[in-house]
């Protein structure tokens, strides 16, 4: 048991998918001599070799169209997409090349690859660098995605990414990167996608959230606390495939329901899990389902990251209006 960054967690699950699998490869922008903008691969090429940890040419889509040659011939690709404001540039390569092979064959063929993607805000880095791009994966079909925080989940979500016989995005907490460190075990064992984590048992009101907004989602809880105000909070961890019974479970015990997350609102996750609640617990629920979002408009220097991402006392505020509601 190692206490690992969130970063260190996710070299560490790309080290051993390499030392397991001959066929696992790297690939993306700086991957390679540099070890990644993050650093996230900074080691491996000189551990594995140039013909396994990559550098590409700057061609998000290029870089993804190679990965898919890869997989139906046999390897099993990591791309990362190093930010994932630049993830669309690939976007008809991961929706409509990946994530298709297997159905418009008839299961003949699969396509195991993984797309890394940093992401979410927090480091001011505008908005070509700070997107939750979870909603465009989730609407088409054929691709899992999975939205770990912590190191341990982080480390086994990609494992599980590896592994999977069809394309995985995995949504990478940027910003917690190296701010957040824990326990891991590097005992090569994967997390089973579509199972979420209670982080915090509750009985008055659930907070669904996933990526940073877990860790703030939390605190507002404790803060809450106090004045007797009992929150659960469950990490989805995994949007495609979705927990939904531990969602309706928990909606079944608290009635109430906070939907926290960093994308914009409109067409953001939330709405269909808003959805989901409502065609699967309406019966449960003592006031109406909330949200608490970025904003409907891109991340701006001027105003700053904070100013969109949703703080410890917009969740607070939300949830007080769910425990304050009368019908």
């Amino acid at each position: 048991m190692s206490e690992l960054t969130v970063l260190e967690a996710i070299t560490a699950a790309m080290a051993d998918s390499l030392e397991a699998d001959s066929s696992v490869v790297v690939l993306g922008e700086d991957v390679g001599v540099s070890g990644g903008i993050f650093r996230a691969t900074q080691g491996l090429q000189q551990q594995f070799g140039p013909q396994r940890v990559i550098d590409t040419p700057l061609d998000e889509k290029g870089i993804v169209a190679h990965a898919v040659g890869m997989a139906l011939y046999g390897l099993r690709p990591i791309v990362e997409v190093q930010f994932s404001g630049f993830i669309h540039d690939a976007f008809e390569q991961i929706m409509f090349c990946a994530s298709k092979y297997r159905w418009m064959t008839g299961g003949e063929y699969s396509c195991p690859m993984v797309l890394r993607a940093p992401s979410y805000g927090g480091i001011k880095g505008g908005f070509w660098h700070s997107q939750s791009p979870e909603a465009y994966f989730t609407h088409g079909g054929g691709i899992k995605v999975l939205t770990p925080t912590t190191p341990d989940d982080c480390y086994r979500s990609l494992l599980a990414a590896v592994a999977d016989p069809d394309p995985v995005l995995v949504i990478e907490p940027v910003p917690l990167y190296r701010s957040l460190r824990g326990e891991v075990e590097r005992d090569g064992k994967a997390l089973e996608p579509g199972t979420s984590r209670t982080v915090r048992a509750g009985r008055d009101v659930t907070v669904l959230t996933w990526g940073p907004q877990v860790l703030r989602s939390v605190e507002a809880a404790e803060a809450l606390a106090a004045d007797g105000i009992d929150v659960e909070v469950l990490d989805l961890r995994s949007l495609v495939p979705l927990d939904v019974d531990a969602i309706v479970a928990s909606v079944q015990r608290t009635g109430r329901v906070l939907i926290v997350h960093e994308a914009a609102r409109t067409g953001g996750f939330g709405a269909e899990l808003a959805t989901l609640v409502q065609e699967k617990a309406f019966g449960y629920l003592h006031a109406p389902i909330e949200r608490v979002t970025g904003h409907d408009v891109p991340y701006n220097f001027s105003t700053g990251d904070e100013y969109y991402r949703p703080d410890v006392l917009r969740i607070t505020a939300g949830i007080k209006r769910l425990t304050e509601f009368e019908f």
